[in-house]
This record gives structure tokens, sequence and C-alpha cells, in this order.
């Protein structure tokens, strides 16, 4: 803390001092112990502005993928069109609607009843009753009173009376009428009218002239005859709706009618343009981060600038951006629950691999969990376990000849073999290498295959379609499907020893355990990726959980793994970002656009983990990073609010006090030249001498 130095004058003067100035110069020396709080304040409040946009654009994000998530959002969507809108209009589809191509022919329209009675003067003078009945309903009889004796007040009464009917008043040339329209169309809105109603004025009866009998619609859809009350159809084809204008044209045969196509599809341009908003927006929050840790054009760090909420939004980021979608899920189960049974897994129509709870040897195409092993997790281990595949070892039968061990047929082998024939001097050793021959060049005895995996028959090709190996290979296949490979010297005299590093494929499944409110879910990714990779699972699991035994099913969810699959990659820019390929998704959501659906809607998808990950970034989780990082900057701004009050209460007090005091010694220093002058008055006259003398 500085000081202050307090300058009185002379202190005979009589002036004394600025009490004001000199209290603002204290008081100031006292608050600079609140600058450092006040700046660090500035700097926090920067930080919230900060936090508050990404926040802003965070949400923005949300929103675009609960478009995509919603089951009534973007992917719900449908689109359609006929082929002859002159005949078949299609006004809507919604979202219950199923894509794909129907064929409407039109025979006939729907009709509405109606008729008129007889033409009288306007002003004629009525008496009598009218009956009218729609379609099987009730007859309701409409009298002529006082009130309504004329052509307009018998309208007035028939619409008042809620019959179903509207009935208005036509005037020309000739006279007026009392027109009746039936308010339901089709055969069910048929009009049977009685007319007892006289006009007294002619004399004459007035007759119910029918002029349209109420009829359905006749169409066919897709084969079938089908009619329709109104010629706005609705759900004839679930969800959707479409207008009949006119019969369809007959054929050349004469009676048959050309159909018209109407055409159901998925709002892909929808989806399209819903995607391209998720990458824009996840772009603008990335470049807001990026922004966060350099400095502003004032070459002053940005507020946030080596701020740990931006490396924790990065990660979450970097998340999203190589989060993997499983092709499906196992139902959930109780945590801790044990398990019995198998399951099988097959990926892109491939050879089946199966997963067994329990102690077993595994082999080429069958694994066990293992003794005492029998959670979700122990399967989840094995499946994963599996994809390092099964080392083929060769068993001899004899000095000539052995056999490998039984794999499925198409198993995808890798690996080599080496066949070595006779002993001593004498022996020969022959390899066969599943590869490419290396640049250095082939090694000595050996044959190179060109392809990094190879069937079993293939194998055995290879090494009967090489005479110098002296060694015959027969594959022989089972009722299961199972093969085997034998290996015999040609002569069946040499000894024949085989070293065999042949590994069989594993299932090529990864396995993951989601758990979340005391639920465990097992989820299953192909390792190939897209329609070539679809996943075929069998499950024969049980789980046991207390008395109870469920059996659990496998659920399939997409076959699309990864956002790369949608044209969505991670820019080779190094910034974070995201380019999107829309020929990429197109082409996806044209070939498999369930399995788009999937990727953003399925349980444990993509668009349900990442759903999760985002409201763990943001401010509605009382846990989102965004939510504690400005809970922080609140709890530290409000501590550092209330040091500045209790300081500035302090220096209140202190100014106060302060004041009182200085106000007294200036009043002090004010009185002293009249002190003096009494005193020098009193030392004059005991002493006799005058000090102001002359």
């Amino acid at each position: 803390m500085g000081t202050v130095g307090l300058s009185f004058g002379s202190p005979t003067s009589g002036t004394g001092f600025d009490v004001s100035a000199t209290v603002s110069q204290i008081v100031a020396n006292l608050q600079n112990v609140e600058t450092p709080w006040k700046n660090q304040l500035t700097t926090l409040k920067s930080q919230d502005t900060a936090l508050s946009s990404m926040g802003t654009l965070l949400s923005a994000v949300s929103t675009d993928l609960g478009n995509l998530t919603e089951f009534t959002g973007v992917m719900a969507q449908k689109t359609g069109s006929s082929s002859d809108n002159n005949v078949v209009q299609l006004t809507n589809a919604t979202s219950s609607a199923t894509a794909g191509t129907h064929t409407i022919s039109v025979t006939s329209l729907a009709t509405t009843s109606s008729g008129y009675l007889d033409p009288i003067g306007a002003s004629d003078q009525l008496s009598g009753s009218i009956s009218i009945q729609v379609g099987s309903g009730k007859a309701h009889v409409v009298s002529v009173s006082s009130s309504n004796q004329t052509l307009a007040g018998l309208q007035a009464a028939i619409n008042a009376a809620g019959i179903g009917v509207t009935a208005s008043v036509l005037t020309d040339s000739k006279g007026s009428r009392l027109s009746l329209v039936s308010g339901t169309s089709g055969d069910n809105g048929k009009l049977t009218v009685t007319s007892s109603i006289t006009d007294t004025s002619a004399k004459a009866s007035l007759s119910y002239n029918p002029v349209t009998t109420g009829a359905d619609a006749s169409l066919n859809v897709d084969g079938v005859d089908l009619h329709s009350a109104s010629n706005t159809v609705t759900n004839l084809i679930a969800g959707v709706t479409f207008q009949l204008l006119a019969p369809s044209a007959v054929g050349s045969d004469g009676t048959t009618r050309e159909p018209v196509q109407v055409i159901i599809g998925n709002d892909n341009n929808g989806v399209e343009t819903a995607i391209n908003q998720f990458v824009t927006d996840y772009n603008a929050l990335v470049a807001a981060i990026n922004t966060q840790q350099g400095n502003d054009s004032s070459g002053n760090p940005e507020p946030l600038f080596g701020s740990p909420t931006l490396s924790l939004l990065q990660q979450q980021l970097m998340t999203v951006a190589n989060a993997q979608n499983p092709n499906g899920y196992i139902d959930p189960i109780t945590t801790g629950s044990t398990l019995s049974g198998s399951m099988s897994l097959a990926v892109g129509g491939g050879v089946t691999d199966t997963i067994v709870i329990g102690a077993g040897t595994n082999t080429a195409n069958t694994f066990y969990t293992g003794a005492g092993v029998d959670t979700l997790q122990g399967v989840a281990d094995a499946i994963n376990a599996a994809n390092s595949g099964t080392t083929l070892g060769f068993t001899s039968t004899g000095q000539t000849g052995g056999t490998l061990p039984v794999v499925a047929t198409g198993n995808a082998l890798s690996g080599s073999i080496t066949l070595t024939l006779g002993n001593g001097a004498d022996a020969t050793t022959e390899n066969v290498v599943m590869g490419d021959e290396p640049a250095a060049g082939p090694a000595a005895d050996t044959i190179y295959t060109g392809s990094s995996s190879l069937t079993l028959s293939q194998l055995a090709s290879t090494i009967n379609g090489t005479p110098a190996f002296g060694v015959t290979a027969n594959v022989t296949t089972d009722a299961n499907g199972l093969q085997t490979l034998s290996l015999a010297s040609k002569d069946g005299t040499s000894s024949l020893n085989v070293n065999s590093s042949i590994l069989a494929a594993g299932p090529g499944v990864t396995a993951n355990i989601v758990t979340s409110n005391g639920q465990s879910t097992l989820t299953l990714k192909s390792q190939t990726a897209g329609s070539a990779g679809a996943l075929d699972v069998q499950s024969n699991l049980v789980a046991a959980s207390g008395s109870t035994n469920t059996s659990l099913n496998y659920n399939s969810s997409s076959d699309l793994s990864t956002l790369a699959n949608l044209g969505i990659t991670v820019s080779t820019k190094d910034d974070g970002t995201l380019t999107f390929d829309q020929s990429t998704l197109d082409a996806a959501l044209n070939e498999d656009f369930g399995g788009v659906l999937g990727f953003f809607q399925n349980a444990n998808s993509w668009g349900q983990t990442v759903t999760a990950i985002l409201n763990n970034m943001g401010t509605s989780s009382t846990k989102g990073v965004l939510s504690l990082a400005e809970k922080s900057n609140s709890n530290i701004e409000a501590t550092l609010n209330a040091d500045i009050s209790k300081q500035d209460a302090s220096i209140a007090t202190q100014k106060t006090k302060l004041t009182a005091e200085l106000n007294l010694a200036n009043q002090i220093l004010q009185e002293l030249p009249n002190q003096l002058n009494g005193m020098n008055e009193l030392y004059s006259a005991i002493s006799g001498y005058n000090q102001n003398k002359g």
C-alpha cells in the first residue's frame, strides 16, 4: 500500500488545509487493494461472455442433431409425386408413410347428393313442411311457420336445424329455387327428400327434384379394388393423402384404366440439408474454441487462453467425430447377471463363428469364454480376443502325412506353411507364403500367393499346382460345411514334416459394454464398413437374475459404422473441423436409408451416444463442461464481489472517522493565529514588552 503525506501548510497562517482533497487521497490509496480483485472480475466477465457464446454454438449443434435423432424429425419426413396430376394429385405424405411406389387407377369420382324444389317467386308465401334424411340417418321434418313463410326463411330454418345439409336459394330469370346439398359425400350422404311445401301465392305444390345421387369413388390401388366416400382420399395408403381429380383414361382394350404411378420417397434433400447444417454449426463451435487459444487483434490473450475448459471441449468434440456406431446390440440386462448359452456371428454373409459361455478348447470357428466366466463382460472379452484368429497346427497322422484342424468353408486364412520332404541331406523344403513377393526379391524355395488371404481350398490348389513340392493336398467337406486339409507325400514313402503358421481369421467383430442406470448392454460393431460388413447375429444367450431367466435377443441397428460412411470426415487442415461430401451421403441415403436412420436413432447408436456427449458438454447438465466452468466463475465472482463490498464498507467507516478527525485538526490550525496573538498580548502585559510596537 502506498503512503499519504499530509501537508498542513504554515501552522501559523490560519488558512488550514483542504480536508476533502486529503480524505479523497487517503481513500483512493485504501481502494488500491481492490484493483486486482476488479481486474480479476473483468477477466472473469470476459470469460463468461466467451462461455456463453460457446454455449449458444453448442446449443445449435445439439438442435441440429436433435432434428436427426427425433422420431418425428427430418428423417421421418416423406416426399411424393404423381405421374399424372390431372387424375391423381398427391397432397400429403406423413412420417407414418412408407417409401415405395403405388399404382392407382380411377374408375369414377365420388359425388355428393343434391337437388332442388320447383322454382317460384322469391317473395311467394309458403306453407307445409319438408322431410330430409341423410343416408341411413334420422329423417328431419322442417315446417313452414309464420317466421319462415318464404324461401329465404325456409332456407334459414333448414340450416339452423343441423340436419347435415346446406340449403341455398338460387335465383335466375325463371324464378327462385331452394337448393339442398348433402354435407356428406359418397353413398353415406344420399339425400331422401319428401316435400309437402305449397306455394300459397301461386296455389301450387313444390316438388323435390334430385340432381346428383351420392356415390363413392371407385379406384384400384396396387391391384385391390377400393372405394372412397370422398375424392380426398386419406389412409387408403397408410400416411398418404391424395386427391382424385378425374377418372383414369381408358386403355387401348377399351375396358381397363390406365394406371397412375404414385411414388412415396424419403426426404433425402431434407436429410442432406440437416446434416450439412450440423457440420456447419459443429465447425463454427470448433472455430470458436480455436480462436480462444490465441491472441486478439491487439495481441492480448483471449479470455479463455490456457483454460482447461478448452481442452475438455476439444476432447469431447474429437470423441464426437470419431465415435463409432454399433451394428446392433443384445437386450440390456441387470448389471451383474450371469449368462449361459451361446451366440453366433457372421460378417457380410461369410463364415459363422460361435461364442460359447463356459470352458472349452477354442477352434477356428468356436470360442469359449472360459471356466467360470459367465458375465456380459466375459462375452465381450471372448469376442474381442477371438478377433486375433486361431493358429492352425498340423497334426501328423503318420510318417508320410497329416491334417490341419477343421475350419468352416470360406474361412479366410493368412500366414505361411513350410513343407519338408525326407530327412537329412536329402531333405527338401518348400514354403507357401500368403501375400505378395517382397521388394527385395523372393526367398529361396518359396511360393508367394499374391493374396494375403486364402481359403483352405485355394491353399490346397496352390500346393497341388506346384509339382516340385512332391506333396498332395486334399480338402474334405462334411455335411455341416466344415473342411479339413490333408497333406501327404506323393510317393507315399517319403517322410513329411509340416510347420504351420497359418492363421484362421477371427469373427471381425468388436464388442463393447454400455452401462447405464444399472443396466448393461453388449454392443457389436463389424470391422468391415458398409453393407459388405453387414452383421448377422443369432443369440441363444440366457441371463439369470435371481430366480428369473431371460432369453436375450439381438437387435440390429445399422450397417454404417462411422461418420465417414455419411461423407463426413475430419479435415486435413488438422484444426478439428469436419468436411462434408454430399455425394457420399446421397449414395448412402439411396442405397441404405434404413442404415442412416439407424445410425442416428437406434438404441446405443452414434446419434444417441453423441446426444449424451453434447448434453455433457453444455449447460443442460449440471455436470456439463460449460456448466461447471460457468459455475466456477460464478463462485469466484461472488467471493470477489463480497470482498469488494466488505472493503468498501471498511473504507466508508474509515472515511467518516478520518473526515471527522481531519476537520478537528483543520479547526485547530485555523484557530492557532488567534491563540498566538492572545499569548503575545498576555506576555506583553506581564513583561511590558510590546512585540507589536510601532
